[in-house]
C-alpha cells in the first residue's frame, strides 16, 4: 500500500484544528461560567443588602410607632411636635441597630415621616403629615444606601462589566388605632384587662379642671407615692351614681357577679367564661352605646385585690346614665378609657373611701376596631406593620 503523505498531513492538521476549537470553546465556557458565578455572588450580596435594608426599615418604623404611645408618659400633655421628635429619634436609634452591609445605617431628615392614618387597616390609606387636629398614630421610615446616604451597595466581580455599585432603599410604615366598637377575647388566649367599675361621663370630662393631683407615679420604679406628677386623678368610688345601693360596679360576665368573681376580674381580667356570658363580645350598638347591669358596689371584700394592682393600668367603662337600684341598675356606657390605679381605701365611712385613678395609656388586646366607633381615651391597639 502506498502511503500518501499529503493525505496524512491534512488529517493531522484537521485533528489539530478540532483540538484547538475544543480548547477555545472550553475556555469560552469556563469564562462564561466564572462570569455567571461572579454575577451570582454579586446578585446574592445585593439581595442580602436589600433584605437587611427592609429589616432596618421595619424595626425602625415599629419602634418609632410604639413611642407614639407613651405608656409611662403624661397622658393629655402630648403634642404633635413632641411626639414627632421622640419618634424620629427612636427610628434613628433602631435603624442604626440593624446593620446593612456590615454598617449601621443613618437616616436623613426626610427619611422619617410621622403622621396620621384614618384607617391603617387599609394598606393604601394615606399618611397625613403633619396630622391636623389629631395626634399622630403612624410612622413611615425609609432606609437608603445611595451615593449620598450611607453609600451605595458595592459590586465585586461585576466591576469587569462596568457595574461598580447599586443604589437601594426600603420603606416601611407602622401604625396603631384607638377607635374601638368593643372587645372580644384576645387571640393569644390572654384575658381582657377591664376593671369592672364604671365612672360617670361628667366626672371624667371634668377631670382636667376638677381633678386632684395628690399622687405621683414613677415610671422607673413603678411605685406610687404622695405628691404631684402633673397628671390629675379622680376617685373611682363615686359618692353617688344616681342608682340607690350601687357604687359603679358593673357585671361583665354572669349576672350578679359575686365578690369572688369581681376579685378575680380585678387581678386577672375578664376571661373567656365571662365573655361567653356576654355573647362572646362587648360592643357598642348602632346608637353608640352599650348597656351593662350594675352590681352591689365596691366593697371592702376586694380591697386587697385593688391594692395589688396599684401602679398598674386597666381600662374602664364610662357611663352617661344609670337607671334602677342595686343589682337591677342599668348603665349606659358611651366610651372606654385607660387608667392607672394609684391608691385604695375601702374602710371607714362612705365619704372617706376612695379608689384613686389617673389617665394612662393602655394597650388593649382583643379590641374591635371601627373607624366610626365612639371615641376612646388612652386606649390603643398594638402597633403593626401597615405596609
Amino acid at each position: 500500500m502506498t502511503l500518501d503523505l499529503n493525505e496524512c498531513f491534512m488529517k493531522r492538521r484537521t485533528t489539530s484544528r478540532r483540538r484547538g476549537n475544543v480548547l477555545v470553546l472550553t475556555a469560552f465556557l469556563m469564562t462564561a461560567m466564572i462570569a455567571l458565578l461572579a454575577f451570582a455572588i454579586d446578585l446574592g450580596y445585593a439581595y442580602t443588602a436589600r433584605t437587611e435594608l427592609q429589616r432596618a426599615a421595619d424595626a425602625a418604623a415599629i419602634a418609632a410607632a410604639w413611642d407614639l404611645i407613651d405608656k409611662n408618659g403624661k397622658p393629655g400633655t402630648e403634642t404633635v411636635s413632641g411626639l414627632t421628635t421622640t419618634a424620629k429619634a427612636r427610628a434613628s436609634q433602631f435603624a442604626a441597630l440593624n446593620m446593612v452591609c456590615a454598617n449601621a445605617p443613618a437616616l436623613a431628615t426626610n427619611d422619617v415621616q410621622v403622621g396620621y392614618m384614618a384607617n391603617p387597616s387599609n394598606p393604601n390609606d394615606s399618611l397625613v403629615t403633619p396630622p391636623t387636629g389629631k395626634l399622630p398614630n403612624a410612622v413611615q421610615v425609609q432606609v437608603q444606601k445611595t451615593a449620598d446616604q450611607n453609600g451605595a451597595v458595592p459590586f465585586f466581580f461585576a466591576k469587569v462589566l462596568g457595574y461598580t455599585q447599586s443604589s437601594m432603599q426600603a420603606q416601611a410604615t407602622a401604625a396603631f388605632v384607638s377607635s374601638f366598637s368593643g372587645f372580644q377575647m384576645p387571640k393569644d388566649g390572654s384575658n381582657l384587662n377591664i376593671l369592672p367599675y364604671a365612672l360617670d361621663e361628667a366626672t371624667w370630662n371634668n377631670l382636667t379642671t376638677a381633678g386632684t393631683d395628690n399622687y405621683s407615679y414613677n415610671p422607673d420604679t413603678k411605685a406610687v407615692t404622695s405628691g404631684s406628677d402633673g397628671v390629675k386623678e379622680v376617685n373611682l368610688f363615686p359618692q353617688g351614681t344616681g342608682s340607690p345601693g350601687n357604687r359603679g360596679t358593673v357585671d361583665i360576665g354572669s349576672s350578679n357577679n359575686s365578690t369572688a368573681d369581681i376579685a378575680r376580674q380585678i387581678t386577672s381580667g375578664i376571661n373567656a367564661s365571662d365573655m361567653a356570658h356576654m355573647g362572646g363580645s362587648i360592643t357598642f350598638g348602632a346608637d353608640g352605646t352599650l348597656h351593662l347591669n350594675g352590681d352591689t358596689g365596691i366593697s371592702a371584700g376586694v380591697k386587697d385585690e385593688l391594692t395589688s394592682i396599684v401602679g398598674k393600668t386597666r381600662f374602664i367603662p364610662i357611663f352617661r346614665s344609670v337607671v334602677g337600684p342595686g343589682n337591677n341598675a342599668d348603665y349606659t356606657i358611651v366610651k372606654w378609657v385607660g387608667v392607672r390605679v394609684l391608691a385604695v381605701k375601702l374602710t371607714g365611712s362612705a365619704s372617706s373611701k376612695y379608689v384613686m385613678v389617673q389617665p394612662a395609656n393602655v394597650i388593649a388586646k382583643g379590641a374591635i376596631y371601627s373607624s366610626g366607633a365612639p371615641s376612646t381615651d388612652y386606649v390603643f391597639s398594638a402597633v403593626w406593620l401597615v405596609r
